[in-house]
């Protein structure tokens, strides 16, 4: 992973730490991921301090709080009040004020709604999206749910065994997905629309263990395309189209994709952005 060109890995502590204060993370469980002793006030307000943003703790420093919390749909008179006094979407909007808080170049959400009651998903998701245009926020959005992709991002990556198999902006990859694991992801997406005649692509096999992949490509127990080649030879990273790679021996057909998502209930909720 790399930062403006700085490869992050390769960072020795001292070096990582000096950035991350640009580099936040929005994590999956907004129970476990709050301090049940520290108020809203110092959950903020610690990587501030932590980072010499403030030298101590004034009204300057409260006021920058309040703003994140403003940011992130908390009223101000939560400021002193403790985590088991919030519900789980609270909770994630305290997570999510503690990140804007350090005014970062970019945000790790990870799985940052799956933990949250579906009523509360979409208003979490619409206040991302919001907060990614209005402050113009980059984000690594990682889920499994691709309604939520589909509404917030503007490129996706698809994962199999933590190898990327395919890249491509969000409506080509909807649209023209490439790689046979992608195609199958795509096509167990339910739909409400009764003329919808897609049928879902199994996946059969066993899935391998990611510490000891098989050989070759990762997805050649599982995929029904693959021959010889894929248990031998690792498929190289191959651009397709603007902007599209995919690492697969026998890439699929342009146009092997779902279409619009627009009849999805997931989406149709999303898009209707409720009041936070």
């Amino acid at each position: 992973m790399r930062d403006d060109g700085i490869d992050l890995a390769r960072l020795s502590y001292n070096e990582i730490r000096h950035l991350r204060s640009d580099l936040q993370m929005i994590f999956q469980d907004p129970y476990s991921s709050l301090n049940p002793r520290m108020t809203v006030a110092n959950i903020i307000g610690e990587g501030l301090r932590a980072h010499g943003k403030f030298k101590k703790r004034d009204e300057r420093m409260q006021e920058h709080i309040l703003k994140a919390m403003d940011d992130a749909g908390l009223q101000s008179y939560f400021i002193y009040r403790y985590p088991h006094q919030f519900s789980g979407g609270q909770r994630q909007r305290i997570g999510i004020a503690r990140s804007l808080a350090m005014n970062p170049k970019f945000i790790v959400c990870d799985e940052a709604v799956s933990a949250l009651d579906v009523s509360i998903q979409s208003q979490i998701i619409n206040l991302l999206k919001d907060l990614k245009d209005e402050q113009d926020l980059t984000y690594l959005f990682i889920t499994h749910d691709l309604s939520v992709i589909k509404y917030i991002s503007d490129r996706v990556a698809v994962m199999y065994l933590g190898n990327i198999v395919e890249l491509a902006p969000t409506d080509e990859l909807f649209e023209n997905p490439r790689h046979p694991y992608t195609q199958a992801l795509m096509s167990a997406i339910p739909t409400t629309d009764l003329d919808d005649t897609r049928e879902m692509i199994p996946l059969e096999g066993d899935i391998p263990s990611p510490v000891n992949p098989p050989d070759g490509c990762k997805f050649n127990t599982r995929c029904s395309y693959r021959t010889e080649v894929c248990f031998h030879v690792v498929p190289e990273w191959e651009e397709v189209g603007n902007d599209h790679f995919v690492a697969c021996h026998h890439k699929l057909p342009v146009g092997s994709g779902i279409g619009d998502l627009k009849n999805r209930s997931e989406t149709e909720e999303l898009s209707s952005n409720p009041t936070a």
